[in-house]
């Protein structure tokens, strides 16, 4: 169990470093001009047609008939739930927050994954903290002390580390980026915008905040599903299904021109890495942490995103590695020890406890059985006494 433990861990940061060098490929595609929607349709499409081969070979190869679980209409609707907010809604939100706002706003929301999942976690029963213990304490330092970090990153630039020249640098504010465009975009935020009388940076900041919303929720929810079904290369799939059905109805209503749909080079690169790496390989490990892991120590690792593409962006694009991208990683790091370390010593409690209590049921006294006396009339109980082992010879027996 420890081993696999590790594995998860390990599986969770490779993730987060994959995703780095996702961003970087992203944004090469972007600047070339690709379209969002039409990225993320093909991005899930392509997921889609890896997942959902892997998860029917798993299910009808590795499991015996007897061993599968049923698909009932209570999975299917807890499968679309997934696809909605952890795929569907966590993408589209973001485009759409990210139009209104800017990267750099965007990004200084994203920490409050990881504390939108413990809050929902704990409400929800999935996670456990007890404040009176240290552990419990712990768990609420270093999820503070991760966040932390998270936020130095994208709010404290400092000097340039590496990749350019030392000057200081605070909070940058960046070019509004360019509207998106659409009929589901103009529908809906613009109405929503105009109707309650809201600005639209104000409505793109709402949407991040559902976006961040959707993550966690996602996260979340998929802990007790993977425990009714613990398949989750199948779990990950219908989650799929469901995500890439709304995405392309979304994608259909927003881009009725022909040319949008047609990929150049460089973002059909951008289009596989994202397919295969991102969604298909990330999704199907992040699920499978989950199921070990828990989904609130799952969320601590998502801080690492900034920090992953900060590297890869220094080594790929020349972008410069800043002080304060060093210090927050530093940050993010110890945060997340802190949150194992409080796992392993009450995954530590939790066996000692267990070993006492079958010690306890070894040691106690032998079961009590009941015979009627003659004599008073009443039901006497007394201890079964135990009868050694009777060894049989075979050459005797016959």
């Amino acid at each position: 169990m420890g081993a696999e433990i590790g594995r998860a861990h390990g599986a969770v940061a490779v993730v987060q470093l994959l995703y780095g060098v996702y961003h970087v490929l992203t944004k090469v595609a972007l600047n070339v001009g690709v379209n969002q929607f039409v990225f993320c349709v093909y991005r899930d499409l392509l997921a889609l047609s890896i997942l959902a081969p892997l998860a029917f070979l798993q299910n009808h190869r590795k499991i015996p008939k007897t061993n599968r679980h049923p698909i009932t209409r209570q999975l299917l609707f807890s499968f679309f739930l997934l696809g909605l907010t952890g795929i569907f809604g966590n993408q589209l939100l973001f485009l759409f927050g990210l139009t209104y706002t800017n990267p750099t706003y965007a990004a200084a929301v994203q920490p409050a994954v990881p504390v939108l999942t413990f809050l929902l976690s704990v409400a929800m029963g999935v996670e456990k903290v007890n404040l009176v213990k240290l552990e419990g304490r712990v768990k609420i330092g270093g999820t503070a002390v991760c966040i932390f970090g998270a936020f130095l990153m994208v709010a404290y630039k400092g000097p340039i580390f590496a990749g350019g020249t030392s000057s200081f640098h605070q909070i940058i504010p960046k070019s509004q980026p360019q509207p998106i465009g659409g009929w589901m975009e103009s529908r809906l935020l613009g109405g929503f915008a105009g109707g309650w009388g809201i600005e639209q940076w104000h409505a793109g900041v709402l949407c991040l905040i559902a976006n961040c919303f959707c993550m966690a929720s996602y996260l979340t929810l998929q802990a007790p599903i993977l425990v009714k079904y613990p398949a989750s290369l199948s779990v990950t799939a219908y989650s799929y299904c469901f995500g890439a059905l709304l995405m392309v109805s979304s994608a259909v209503f927003s881009n009725t021109e022909y040319s949008d749909w047609i990929l150049t080079g460089p973002e059909i690169l951008a289009v596989v890495y994202g397919g295969v790496i991102a969604s298909a390989l990330n999704y199907g490990l992040l699920t499978w942490s989950n199921m070990i892991l828990g989904p609130a120590l799952v969320a601590l690792y998502i801080p690492l995103q900034p920090a992953a593409a900060a590297i890869f962006s220094g080594i790929f694009l020349g972008s410069p590695i800043y002080l304060g991208s060093i210090i927050g990683g530093i940050f993010i790091i110890s945060g997340l020890y802190l949150v194992t370390w409080a796992r392993y010593r009450e995954r530590q409690i939790a066996v000692a406890a267990e070993t006492r209590d079958v010690q306890y049921s070894v040691h106690a006294d032998p079961p009590m059985i009941k015979k009627w006396n003659n004599v008073s009339g009443h039901v006497i109980p007394f201890a079964r006494p135990l009868r050694p082992a009777v060894k049989i010879d075979s050459h005797n027996s016959r």
